[in-house]
């Protein structure tokens, strides 16, 4: 029954307004529905992203959302230009670095992650 059920990712954030501003000018997402407690911001193929104020901002220490993209360098550097920093992590294993855009061969993707203004780990991802 999951299995074809909608699904929406859910992000904790320290302040609202600023998730706001992230999310909606930065990101550019379009809510699509303002609830009291956060926003659900909509994205591609029906999905959903949800975020939401919490005191457990943050606290993730893996990737939290992960969008699906066609060309992860041009949108590094589209987001780049709009003040988003992006991670380079050497931890991964079998992979080659282009700057922020991390390839990995054995599974065939190209990908590149940053974090939102409360630390909460953000990637851009393609399949090869």
């Amino acid at each position: 029954m999951l299995g074809s059920s909608s699904v929406a990712a859910v992000i904790a954030v320290k302040d609202i307004e600023r998730a706001k501003d992230f999310y909606g000018g930065t990101l550019g997402l379009t809510a699509a529905d303002e609830a009291q407690d956060g926003v659900y911001y909509q994205c591609g193929g029906g999905t959903r992203v949800f975020v939401y104020q919490s005191g457990y901002a943050g606290t993730n220490q893996a990737t939290a959302v992960s969008w699906e993209v066609d060309d992860v360098p041009a949108e590094v550097k589209s987001l780049q230009q709009k003040g988003v920093t992006f991670e380079e992590y050497d931890s991964i294993p079998d992979v080659t670095r282009d700057g922020a855009v991390h390839r990995v061969e054995a599974i065939g993707i190209t990908a590149a992650w940053f974090k939102d203004p409360d630390g909460n780990i953000l990637n851009v991802v393609s399949r090869d």
